[in-house]
């Protein structure tokens, strides 16, 4: 089931009449993504209302936020262009030579064991979240903004030290992110800072699609797909397929030794190959990003750098 909050209350997608409706009573997203599927099911079926899905703002407002990385190619093609960008040319010059004379991945560009023992994550600013077609700030401190396809999902029951298949079952509903970077922050950050690679460079902005899918409508994330269009052209694609590590394991790992809680977010990271960053293509300030993923919908901010931080 697809859902979008509105001023009205929470709605539904009625695909087979091609309508959106009322759910009668329902007003938290995250009270109803709690909701067993047959209680759902018969809200839905209770419905008779039409409804106005472009009155849908923020669908929730996120408890926290955890941004993982699961895609070896990502990384790998991220650092490249980080290097490549942003530090000392001798270092891209070692970097290339070694590439074209070997025909290997320079060593250095690849994650550590680390990044295949242990699930991979920093925690992001879950107050500056902005919706499906809010306009975007250019923020002050960088010259190089950059977006990030990822699809996230919402826990909609608390977990502790859960089980895998626990920690699953908490997951209430997907939706579109974008993990909003500044990428010449992160390379400086990356190259001096002994926090690592997040730490300005991410904390600025996040922005949530209008869309939710509920968890058991998508028993398979790492089958999803995903583009990016930027004024109307297509920029990249990509597919979720290959994490390196499970959502069960992911999620057991968070909640380790703490509590997560209805509301409490979790992004599954880049799609490879859906950021401007690995493509060498930079965002400018009065266009249109929009990242959509199939099955879920859309999410478009404009970047107006008159628009203030949210």
């Amino acid at each position: 089931m697809k859902l979008r909050l509105t001023p009205s209350g929470l709605i539904a997608e009625d695909s087979e009449n091609d309508r959106w409706v009322l759910l009668p009573g329902e007003h938290d997203m995250l009270a109803f993504l709690a909701k067993s599927p047959e209680d759902r099911a018969a809200a839905f079926a209770a419905a008779r209302e039409p409804a106005d899905p472009s009155t849908a703002g923020l669908p929730f407002h996120p408890r926290s936020m955890r941004a993982f990385m699961l895609y070896e190619s990502h990384v790998i093609a991220s650092s490249r262009m980080l290097v490549k960008d942003f530090f000392p040319a001798p270092m891209w010059r070692a970097v290339s030579t070694f590439e074209r004379i070997t025909g290997k991945t320079f060593p250095k560009l690849k994650p550590n064991d680390r990044f295949r023992e242990a699930p991979t994550f920093y925690v992001a600013n879950h107050t500056s979240v902005l919706a499906d077609g809010q306009d975007m700030w250019w923020p002050s401190h960088t010259s190089f903004l950059d977006f990030e396809l990822e699809l996230a999902c919402v826990l909609a029951k608390p977990i502790a030290d859960a089980t895998a298949e626990e920690a699953v079952d908490a997951v209430g509903g997907w939706f579109v992110l974008n993990d909003w970077s500044a990428r010449d922050v992160q390379a400086d950050d990356a190259r001096r800072n002994i926090f690592g690679p997040v730490v300005k460079s991410k904390t600025f902005a996040n922005s949530i699609g209008a869309d939710v899918l509920t968890a058991d409508a998508l028993p398979d994330w790492t089958q999803t797909t995903g583009r990016v269009r930027v004024d109307g052209e297509v920029w990249c694609e990509g597919s979720a397929a290959n994490p390196q590590h499970t959502l069960g394991a992911m999620l057991a790992y968070c909640c380790a030794g703490e509590r997560l809680d209805a509301g409490d977010v979790l992004s599954m990271g880049t799609i490879p190959g859906c950021c401007g960053l690995e493509l060498d293509r930079w965002i400018k300030p009065g266009q249109t990003v929009q990242l959509e993923i199939d099955q879920i919908g859309t999410l478009s901010n404009t970047i107006n750098p008159t628009a203030v931080p949210v």
